[in-house]
């Protein structure tokens, strides 16, 4: 009964944003749903406030239709605009629509490396971003393949998520039986990271920025091939000159190089080892930590900096732990609800998030 009132309040935010919209056919759609689904007092008034306006609606669009059939011939003589994007691009938008699961959707295998899902990200990435892709659905389709690549790309959770695969069977003749389920790209995809920010962790910014830097770059290989094709006599000339240039450049790594000679190491660590055996506990959090056994005699620093450091580094874990809990949660929200299983909803419902409730009683503290 929970995940039924959970449902139909979804079901009510959406009514009620169509209705703002004033996409009433839409609102009472989802609003009977709602209704439906978890009856009640609230849900029976905003269901007849959607049907009066909708009713309203209707009547107004029918009044223009005489005035609209005598201008008719002269819309139609107008030439129509052509639409925004290609056959291929709305094909790309389709296939993502049809996946069943995310090694589908970026159309490898499940035996996929880290490197092979990365670079199936980045050649969809191109297609479908919404800078370059106008197709309808695009932009649903652009976060499906963002929240792929962000699964899969974690060994934890793609581990978990390959763990409900024997269930998929079950959850696609669930899909059988419901001939008209719609497929909603977005459920599930509210994360911590946006897919335009995962996009840009991939690409180093915008698609204009990267296009603008590929035809930059083509544009100056282009130079270097004629000048070199003109000038042949003068590439060992060349050769010395690029030495000279890329000789402070190896003077630099070869200082890095020297100075990590030299580097001591950590105050401290969040996990115990041969080295970091003494265990010690911050007086604000409590976090835990480990020093080496002369920590006493060797650190000369302040020990409230010092356990400031610890506190901000245990926190920052347990925040990257805590999104990648409530991405694996909305995904099986996402699927149980995309496939109708009730069973799946309600085990989603119930994974419990360790990471943010400690994230949650720090912060509180």
């Amino acid at each position: 009964m929970d995940s039924n009132k959970d449902e139909a309040e979804r079901c009510m935010e959406l009514a009620e944003r169509y209705l703002r919209e004033k996409k009433y056919e839409d609102a009472e759609k989802f609003m009977r749903k709602a209704y439906k689904l978890y009856p009640t007092k609230k849900a029976e008034d905003v269901l007849a406030k959607v049907v009066m306006f909708s009713k309203q609606n209707q009547k107004s669009e029918s009044e223009p239709t005489v005035r609209k059939r005598q201008t008719a011939p002269k819309e139609a003589s107008q030439p129509q605009v052509s639409t925004e994007y290609t056959k291929e691009q709305l094909e790309y938008v389709k296939r993502i629509k049809k996946c069943k699961d995310y090694y589908e959707i970026l159309g490898v295998s499940t035996d996929a490396t880290d490197s092979d899902i990365k670079k199936a990200y980045k050649k969809l990435a191109l297609q479908l971003h919404p800078d370059k892709n106008k197709a309808p659905g695009a932009a649903e389709a652009f976060k499906a393949i963002g929240n792929a690549v962000a699964i899969l790309t974690d060994v934890e959770k793609r581990k978990q998520y390959d763990m409900y695969g024997p269930e998929e069977d079950r959850m696609q003749n669930s899909q059988s039986r419901q001939n008209h389920a719609h497929f909603n790209y977005t459920r599930g995809f509210e994360t911590d990271i946006t897919a335009e920010e995962l996009f840009n962790m991939f690409f180093g910014g915008g698609l204009q920025q990267q296009d603008f830097y590929m035809r930059r770059v083509d544009r100056r290989w282009m130079r270097q091939q004629d000048v070199q094709s003109q000038h042949p006599r003068t590439q060992q000339a060349n050769g010395y000159t690029t030495f000279l240039q890329m000789l402070p450049v190896l003077l630099l790594i070869l200082l890095t190089m020297m100075s990590s000679l030299f580097i001591s190491d950590p105050v401290y660590s969040l996990h115990s080892n041969a080295k970091y055996s003494v265990l010690r506990t911050t007086q604000g959090l409590k976090v835990p930590y480990y020093v080496k056994e002369n920590f006493h005699t060797e650190y000369q620093g302040s020990l409230r900096r010092l356990e400031i450091s610890v506190e901000e580094e245990y926190l920052n874990n347990l925040r990257h732990a805590c999104y990648r809990e409530k991405s694996y949660r909305e995904t099986m929200l996402w699927k149980a609800r995309n496939f109708g299983d009730q069973d799946l909803f309600v085990k989603a419902k119930n994974i419990e998030m360790p990471s943010c409730k400690k994230v949650q009683g720090m912060q509180g503290a």
